[in-house]
């Protein structure tokens, strides 16, 4: 069978997460080998952002954030792929994270998901309306915020956050509204 190819080049932490990549598509990586990334690396991702188009896919946790955040500031306009936790851990070593632990439908699916970030975007959503869903008050608006980044595929964030995320990515407010509905539906089963 012949694997799907990515023609944008994928950002990953590291040789175990390219390994990974390949084995389900055929890709092309750049690897910023931990969260202390460098000028060399910023100029390489920034080279094929302008040439190839770039697509970050690190993990979900603090130094994947990390280092999302810091070819971000670099490299405003890449596009962003996102992982769950429990997408990204090993069936039987739960204290482990990564990429390089992701199912191969998990990968095409995030990959294929991704988002771009919108520079100076216009409100779509309040905070308001978070605030009306749960998302960022109440016992249990840290669990919503978690389902709703996966519902959108957007990952994980704090209140703060979520509404920065929410605008950036230009979710609409109908798929707000739908996975807000989802999460609603979900929590009464």
């Amino acid at each position: 069978m012949e694997k799907p190819v990515i023609q944008k080049i994928v950002v990953v932490e590291g040789r175990d997460d390219t390994r990974r990549l390949q084995e389900v598509l055929t890709v092309d990586t750049i690897e910023t080998n931990g969260s202390a990334i460098d000028d060399a690396v910023l100029t390489q991702i920034k080279a094929a952002q302008a040439t190839r188009g770039v697509i970050v896919l690190t993990d979900p946790d603090t130094p994947g954030q990390k280092i999302r955040q810091t070819i971000l500031q670099a490299v405003p306009d890449v596009k962003q792929a996102f992982l769950r936790q429990g997408q990204a851990q090993p069936e039987k070593h739960k204290s482990s994270l990564g990429v390089e632990h992701a199912s191969n439908k998990a990968i095409l699916a995030a990959l294929s998901h991704a988002h771009t970030t919108t520079a100076a975007a216009p409100v779509q959503i309040t905070k308001q309306q978070l605030h009306d869903a749960g998302l960022t008050f109440g016992a249990d608006a840290k669990w919503r915020r978690q389902q709703l980044g996966n519902i959108l595929q957007i990952g994980y964030a704090n209140g703060k956050q979520l509404y920065k995320r929410l605008q950036a990515f230009q979710i609409s407010p109908a798929a707000f509204q739908a996975a807000v509905a989802q999460l609603d539906h979900h929590q009464e089963d």
